[in-house]
């Protein structure tokens, strides 16, 4: 008998990975294809959906069954996600009408989004849906299409998401689990889980949007032309998938209540598994994977970001290729407390738990002693103080993480993630496999065909190693969280009226 293998593959905002599993967890191959973020002008995102996503999975799908020179009928499931909440128009035929207007980073709804709040109310749009509406919210973007392209709507036979996209080349069926649903604010009702007219102020038809499934569901078969295109056999079975960062909590073990993904990167990204619904104005709320679990989750604008700024506005004259590595080392040479810099890491704005898209950046506390190092280091505070933020929110409503499991570059930079733990008094956990939502996706889809529970991704991503906590900086960062604290709400009018002045 063949081993059983399972294919996952995420599409990321500038890359696609895959990765080919057995049911042991072990990595059998893995393959990449890089795309661009099309700006067609400033505020828009978007994705080519026949290049960057269908045509991506087809690439990868092929180079993980030809390279390792599997049997494609020895592949048990296969499982996609890609980035999200994404909003793609389909006509009636299922063939895309424009590119993929892309999640957050798109903003070209702002309109939408005052005109619902105001004729809807915030308040309402709170407790129905669970998130207020910010430009991660796909229902603005559809009444902007349906505002501004007339023509396109009028064509338009379903709305769906890239990973909807994926699933639909692959079975022929539109389909969109409950994490990513939860996005389409207004038109998904929290407490009964399902699409809603009640808030539908002539957004769209419901029978417009795909059917909803939940992420530990079968959605259907690999047609033969998907066999084709693809290199996968037909029949193969296609589970639901989700959005990528959900995808990737569950690669290093975020399963359970209580359980946290803290994820490193260009920015940071929270994802808190509760029992109960738990809805803040400060957060965003969702459905969990798998039924009778939901999710509160956070992020900050900016965070690994940061230090790319840096380095090309302070560190010009470095030019090796651990540039990064030697700004941490001068980093280490400034205490807990940089010296007393305080930094606000806010020069996107910020996204939670202060909503504020006038926010700024600040260095404040500088004086003709500080070096660069203080200046280096206080980046990685104040990023730690922002997760700290969100971390006493997620206490305040009596949700307080008890395992947070840490992923992303930013992990390896050890004077962040230490911050991290010294500012919040939590630990942290590695796992030795951080492929990410790639291998996630693989493991759904085993454990969606009953070869697994989810209880073994502990089998499948063992743990390496545990950042504790060092309580004996604990009196400085306390201090410098209230100033960090401080400092935004004695500033934030000023930042305002920057805006106002440009």
């Amino acid at each position: 008998m063949s081993e059983k293998l399972f294919i996952g593959i995420d599409v990321g905002t500038y890359e696609t990975k895959g990765v080919l599993v057995n049911l042991s967890g072990d990595i059998i191959h893995q393959a990449s294809r890089k795309h661009e973020m099309i700006v067609p002008q400033s505020g828009w995102a978007e994705h080519r959906p026949n290049e960057d996503w269908w045509g991506d999975f087809k690439y990868v799908s092929k180079k993980l069954i030809n390279e390792s020179k599997c049997n494609p009928k020895s592949i048990s499931a296969v499982s996609a996600s890609t980035i999200g909440p994404c909003m793609l128009p389909l006509d009636k035929e299922g063939e895309p009408l424009m590119n993929g207007v892309l999640y957050g980073v798109d903003t070209r709804a702002h309109k939408e989004i005052d005109y619902l709040n105001s004729s809807i109310g915030e308040e309402k749009i709170m407790n129905f849906n669970g998130n207020v509406l910010t430009s991660q919210q796909v229902g603005p973007k559809i009444l902007w299409l349906k505002n501004n392209r007339p023509e396109i709507y009028s064509k338009t036979a379903k709305i769906i998401n890239g990973t909807g996209f994926i699933n639909y080349k692959l079975t022929g069926n539109y389909t969109i689990d409950h994490f990513s649903a939860a996005f389409v604010s207004p038109l998904y009702d929290i407490n009964k889980q399902n699409w809603s007219d009640e808030l539908n102020d002539g957004i769209i038809e419901l029978e417009k949007l795909p059917n909803l499934v939940w992420t530990n569901e079968i959605i259907g078969k690999i047609t033969k032309s998907a066999s084709d295109e693809t290199g996968l056999a037909e029949g193969t079975i296609v589970t639901s998938g989700t959005i990528d960062a959900a995808a990737e909590a569950i690669s290093v073990g975020v399963i359970g209540p209580k359980d946290m993904m803290m994820m490193y990167g260009s920015t940071m990204f929270y994802i808190l598994v509760t029992d109960k619904i738990l809805s803040d104005k400060r957060l965003w709320y969702s459905p969990w994977l798998f039924e009778g679990e939901h999710s509160s989750m956070g992020g900050l604008a900016t965070s690994g970001t940061l230090t790319h700024w840096f380095k090309n506005n302070f560190a010009k004259e470095i030019t090796s290729d651990d540039v990064f590595i030697k700004l941490a080392k001068e980093a280490e040479q400034s205490p807990p407390g940089s010296k007393g810099v305080i930094f606000l890491p806010y020069f996107s704005g910020e996204r939670t738990p202060i909503h504020d898209t006038s926010a700024k950046g600040t260095f404040f506390g500088l004086d003709l002693t500080h070096q660069r190092s203080d200046m280096y280091r206080s980046i990685f505070e104040g990023i730690s103080y922002g997760t700290n933020h969100v971390v006493e929110v997620f206490k305040e409503l009596n949700a307080t993480p008890e395992k947070i499991y840490s992923v992303g570059g930013g992990t390896k930079n050890t004077i962040w993630s230490q911050t991290t733990s010294d500012v919040s008094g939590l630990n942290q956990i590695l796992r030795k496999k951080t492929i990410g939502a790639s291998y996630g996706d693989a493991f759904l889809s085993a454990c969606t065909i009953g070869e697994l529970k989810k209880e073994d991704i502990n089998k499948w991503n063992e743990l390496e190693y545990e950042i504790i906590a060092d309580s004996k900086n604990k009196e400085i960062y306390n201090k410098g969280y209230k100033l960090f604290r401080d400092l935004y709400e004695n500033t934030k009018d000023l930042m305002k009226r920057i805006d106002s002045n440009l």
